[in-house]
């Protein structure tokens, strides 16, 4: 199906070798790499056989915690950021997912010089690589442990400022699809989205993932594809599911309903 991906984190119990299987198996043409998944196998390995089954990596992810939010410092953060945008570069990954890292004790302002100062030091090295960085905003409470960056407005102004083709935005539905608003953003959104994810849920986002199988929530996805489209965007559009009803459910059954509902969602 066109520019379907699924992400890992849909079918977590699963090893890279499995979801590979059954990603195909599902008609879906890309696949979204975790990195502790790849990190089983190494890249090499991982590589070789995302080649042989002729899925694209709609992503890797993810690298970032720039704020030093999970016990990392600064560089040791940055060091990591290398060694994914280089693992990106092997399996030819669209973009690499970045997490800016909490707020935690700094100042907002000190917290955007930090993610401003990052980028700064990896673009070069993605762009000389050809990846392109993909900064993931996410509304609210539910994701303040892995970015402050939660207001689409801030984030566009990040990408503006640091001004490069190897930069974009990766936006989930299940952090923006619940905002009013959303909508008539999607046109100004669109020229800077390096990836689109798809997630359902029956309330807006809160500290424990609650997303459902695409169609059985409150997010207009048909709209927001509609939308998109419309705008221009033809990038992957990347399930991710996750949560204790998805972790429930059988994996085979939830790709099978995941392209079902995509191929409604994109149907003229």
């Amino acid at each position: 199906m066109v520019r379907l991906a699924i992400s890992e984190l849909t079918t977590l119990r699963w090893s890279l070798e499995e979801d590979v299987a059954q990603y195909c198996a599902t008609g879906a043409c890309g696949i979204g790499v975790w990195r502790p998944k790849l990190a089983d196998v190494g890249d090499e390995k991982g590589a070789a056989l995302l080649g042989r089954s002729g899925l694209t990596v709609s992503s890797l992810q993810w690298a970032g915690g720039f704020t030093g939010s999970d016990g990392r410092s600064f560089e040791e953060s940055l060091a990591d950021a290398r060694l994914a945008i280089q693992s990106a570069e092997k399996l030819k990954a669209a973009c690499l997912i970045i997490h800016s890292g909490a707020r935690g004790v700094h100042t907002h302002s000190h917290a955007r010089r930090l993610i401003h100062l990052a980028l700064a030091k990896l673009l070069p090295l993605a762009e000389e690589r050809g990846i392109k960085l993909a900064v993931e905003p996410m509304n609210g409470d539910c994701g303040a442990e892995f970015t402050f960056l939660n207001c689409l407005d801030e984030t566009l102004e990040l990408i503006r400022r640091c001004d490069s083709a190897a930069l974009g935005i990766a936006l989930d539905t299940y952090y923006w699809g619940h905002c009013p608003a959303l909508l008539d953003k999607l046109p100004q959104l669109a020229p800077h989205l390096a990836l689109v994810q798809l997630a359902d849920s029956r309330e807006p986002p809160s500290a424990e993932p609650n997303r459902c199988q695409l169609g059985e929530g409150a997010v207009p996805l048909a709209a927001i594809v509609r939308r998109l489209r419309a705008a221009g965007y033809d990038g992957f559009f990347e399930i991710e599911l996750m949560g204790e009803e998805i972790e429930a459910a059988n994996y085979r059954e939830v790709l099978a309903h995941s392209a079902r509902a995509y191929q409604a969602l994109i149907a003229p």
